[in-house]
């Protein structure tokens, strides 16, 4: 099975359960998301402003987005994803959202078609991340925005090594969790000017364990393989992920912000 596919065999079986997650519905960064897009849409322009959601999942990041644009389109793998965010859009109101099926690093859009691109818990699972940039970069229109948030990696290798050991486990589509300043710097090679870029210091997001795997439908033989990693992983691991005794811990997460010449 290739990356791709597994992506959308993950993420197909689990559609629903990501739209009734706290951790993807809730957030201060949503409210964040919606604000940075706020301030690049004049009122008077918004009315015909289009954002692209990458990697939208459950449609969180297209339903803030929704709030401020003209028009959303909401571009996932899963067809069962993007079928859950269509008839959470439709119970919502929000008749000014889209769905389109395909991948990140391949966008089936004229250069220069979106005001913003948002992608919010996604890119972690992306196979080609400088691909999907560029493929970000070409889309956007002069003075277009991203704004991507996800899980952070660490710089400090050894808590690396368990982050993304744990991950991987939990979600055999997982890829690789970027630290900032890679973001930065594969940003700057997709073609953003370094002074229009940010990145925002990490914060916290508390993980509660048996959520977290059933929500994934983690194989038990893995989530046991999780916990004993937990149990065995240095102390300064342990304190840095905040685990605690039934297995929940602490993930990290950064914004970064970067604008098109």
């Amino acid at each position: 099975m290739q990356q791709q596919e597994l992506v959308a065999a993950q993420f197909g079986a689990t559609a629903s359960a990501y739209l009734t997650s706290a951790v993807h519905a809730q957030g201060a960064d949503l409210e964040q998301l919606r604000q940075e897009l706020a301030d690049l849409i004049p009122a008077d322009k918004r009315a015909s402003s289009t954002v692209l959601d990458l990697g939208c999942g459950a449609g969180h990041a297209s339903f803030a987005a929704a709030t401020v644009a003209g028009t959303v389109t909401a571009y996932d793998l899963s067809l069962e994803m993007l079928d859950v965010v269509a008839g959470a859009a439709r119970d919502r109101g929000l008749a000014n959202i889209v769905t389109r099926q395909g991948a990140a690093e391949t966008l089936p859009f004229e250069d220069g078609t979106f005001c913003a691109v948002v992608s919010r818990m996604s890119a972690h699972h992306w196979r080609n991340v400088p691909a999907a940039l560029r493929e970000m970069r070409r889309v956007l229109k002069p003075g277009g925005k991203v704004v991507l948030i996800d899980i952070a990696g660490a710089e400090d290798p050894l808590r690396d090594t368990w982050l993304q050991s744990v991950e991987l486990l939990r979600d055999p589509s997982h890829v690789r969790d970027y630290t900032g300043p890679a973001w930065r710097a594969m940003f700057e090679s997709a073609g953003f000017a370094a002074d229009e870029i940010g990145v925002s210091p990490a914060w916290r997001i508390g993980i509660e364990f048996e959520s977290w795997v059933t929500r994934m439908r983690t194989a038990p033989v893995a989530v046991e393989a999780i916990r004993h990693l937990w149990q065995l992983a240095p102390a300064e691991v342990r304190e840095h992920y905040r685990v605690q005794v039934d297995g929940s811990f602490d993930l990290e997460a950064v914004m970064v912000t970067a604008r098109a010449r």
